[in-house]
């Protein structure tokens, strides 16, 4: 889940809505697996550029610390993530969201035959930014690749010759259909997101589209529905169910929302 908007209490992010990020880590219903108990993440913006991040490896249904640090955490900028494993350790490090400098990044899906691809993809990060990977999972590789080729400057590009690069040593590795994804990522002030996979359908993902629909899913959650700042939702999952809300992002888009307003694009990787 990924909000920008007018600052609120994580907790109203994270626990008040009927299928909030912490339902769907006992209760998915559109996700690989039903159950995301392999640890969890929040990153949020308070003073300064550079954004706190808070994880563990407990489930997020599960953590009294998480619950406690929601109650006060104000922020109008919030990336939450409920992590079920593809073969990694289960390990703080390993969980989302990912952060470098102001940047933080957000993946669910897996890249197909990474043990095999691991070290090919890992010398082509830039060497200035190679030690500041702290764990062993393919979306932290994924986003340290996207940093090495531009992300801070054209994220959109960046992104795409990430994923470019991805299939092009899959290739080499004779793995076929590697890529699956939705990424969250922002800088703070913008928010930009990702679906892709390189064949067949990809991991869902959704924004929200209408700020006077979406107020009205507020007002009956109790939370957000006075205000009137453009407030806006990037998530796998619909927090609720009450029509006008929710648009599925199409397959093989790109989007960026931010203080200039939001677009949505086609997505398509680009060869290295």
């Amino acid at each position: 889940m990924a909000y920008s908007g007018e600052p609120l209490l994580a907790e109203d992010l994270l626990f008040r809505p009927p299928h909030s990020l912490i339902d769907q880590s006992l209760h998915a219903q559109l996700g690989e697996t039903t159950t995301n108990g392999d640890g969890f993440g929040i990153g949020w913006y308070g003073e300064g550029s550079r954004p706190a991040v808070f994880k563990n490896i407990e489930p997020a249904w599960n953590d009294r610390n998480l619950r406690e640090i929601a109650s006060q955490i104000r922020t109008p900028l919030f990336f939450a993530h409920v992590r079920a494993s593809t073969g990694t350790e289960v390990q703080r490090s390993n969980c989302h969201p990912f952060r470098h400098g102001q940047w933080l990044w957000m993946h669910n899906g897996a890249l197909r035959g990474f043990h095999a691809t691991k070290r090919d993809l890992m010398t082509a990060v830039d060497p200035a930014l190679f030690a500041d990977i702290e764990g062993s999972t393919d979306s932290e590789l994924l986003f340290f690749l996207a940093l090495t080729f531009g992300l801070t400057d054209d994220p959109f590009g960046a992104v795409a010759r990430a994923i470019g690069l991805v299939e092009d040593v899959s290739r080499a590795h004779a793995i076929t259909s590697p890529v699956q994804m939705t990424v969250a990522t922002t800088d703070g002030d913008s928010m930009w997101f990702f679906r892709y996979a390189s064949k067949g359908p990809s991991r869902s993902l959704f924004y929200s589209i209408d700020s006077s629909a979406l107020r009205a899913f507020g007002a009956d959650v109790g939370v957000w529905g006075r205000r009137t700042v453009e407030i806006r939702f990037v998530v796998s999952e619909p927090l609720g169910d009450l029509p006008g809300v929710w648009s599925a992002v199409p397959e093989s888009s790109a989007g960026v929302v931010g203080p200039g307003g939001g677009e949505i694009r086609p997505f398509e990787p680009s060869p290295p």
